[in-house]
């Protein structure tokens, strides 16, 4: 953890994007309103990452897939999907957004990896509000972005 005399990355200039992470469920909806609320109108660009197609999704997925379509390329497809739709989401709440679908091994590497690549102002992301064992247990992607992001990260905890 860098203390505040060492910045991460470098000042912002208010031309950079806000990258908003939107996985199509109620928290994400509501990082979009607050995100809304606390910058205003600008530009976004709304973000969800799905994971590479395993081996057995693959031959899961196989029956419904047109022969000869690479299989990341429906994952990355259903990607901007999602995306897009969070981008009508955040278009409605006043921002100039647009959906980015992706693909990584881990969801939180493909939001620091595409919030580099923006040079995004601030990451945005919903929080499922996770307690006890299952904080324990499951890996929180909101905390993941927090230790590798460089950036601020604004966390919406859920209702």
């Amino acid at each position: 953890m860098s203390s505040l005399s060492e910045p991460t990355s470098a000042p912002a200039t208010g031309r950079e994007p806000i990258l908003i992470c939107y996985d199509d469920s109620p928290d994400a909806v509501r990082a979009i309103e607050a995100a809304a609320a606390l910058f205003g109108p600008r530009r976004a660009v709304v973000l969800d990452v799905l994971p590479w197609m395993t081996g057995a999704e693959s031959v899961a997925a196989s029956s419904s897939i047109v022969p000869g379509t690479a299989f990341d390329d429906v994952n990355e497809a259903e990607a901007r999907r999602i995306a897009g739709r969070g981008a009508e989401i955040a278009r409605s709440a006043g921002f100039d957004a647009e959906p980015l679908g992706h693909l990584a091994s881990a969801t939180w590497t493909g939001i620091v990896d595409v919030a580099d690549e923006l040079e995004a102002a601030v990451i945005v992301i919903g929080s499922r509000g996770l307690t006890g064992v299952k904080r324990i247990v499951e890996t929180s992607v909101s905390q993941q972005v927090v230790e590798h992001a460089g950036r601020p990260v604004l966390i919406v905890p859920p209702r």
